[in-house]
């Protein structure tokens, strides 16, 4: 994977509105552990547990729509806490009252007519796995998270795409060329193959 695409990952899992101690809230899982992403057609992924431990202190933006002029929180700021428990990432926004885009995702949550959240991040470590079928699949080990969204549709980005059918037609030059060279020195005997 080239480390310095951007990749964003989503889960349909609803966010949760509250109020408490007299501040809005949108809390969910941004991410979950170990569900399998079908990225195309023979290529999967997943998320290990524990991929984000190293991003928990990061500087860590919460958005609406991956746009990064509609900030509605920040870890920095307070106003976003993000944590990893055996599910998945976790995470909760405290929604300024005077800020309008917060209060139009708020009640949008709240009604139902927005009801995903996504994750934006840098992949710093992940295993490959070609399976019997053919099919190969991604394990994200670790990454750099850098942004959490609240949106209305979530999905794979042609970018995120194109980056995985990269890493795969590399991936699978490497094996040839592997093979190859397996094959030529079991042609001139070399028994150490």
């Amino acid at each position: 994977m080239e480390r310095e695409t951007k990749q964003f990952r989503s889960v349909m899992k609803n966010p949760e509105i509250r109020e408490e101690n007299n501040e809005l809230h949108i809390a969910g899982y941004f991410a979950v552990f170990n569900k399998n992403y079908e990225m195309f057609d023979g290529a999967s992924e997943s998320i290990a547990q524990g991929a984000f431990t190293n991003s928990l202190q990061n500087d860590v933006r919460a958005l609406i729509n991956h746009d990064d002029t509609l900030v509605i929180g920040r870890t920095t700021a307070g106003t976003l806490t993000i944590r990893e428990d055996d599910f998945g990432l976790w995470g909760d926004v405290i929604i300024n009252p005077k800020d309008t885009d917060a209060m139009n995702i708020y009640a949008r949550v709240q009604r139902g007519d927005v009801n995903q959240c996504s994750i934006g991040f840098f992949i710093t470590s992940e295993e490959t796995e070609f399976r019997e079928d053919g099919s190969v699949h991604w394990t994200i080990k670790d990454v750099d998270l850098f942004e959490v969204s609240v949106c209305t549709f979530p999905a794979y980005t042609d970018t995120s795409v194109q980056a995985r059918k990269h890493d795969l037609e590399e991936l699978k030059a490497k094996r040839l060329e592997a093979l190859k060279v397996r094959t030529l020195a079991k042609l001139k005997g070399d028994t150490k193959c």
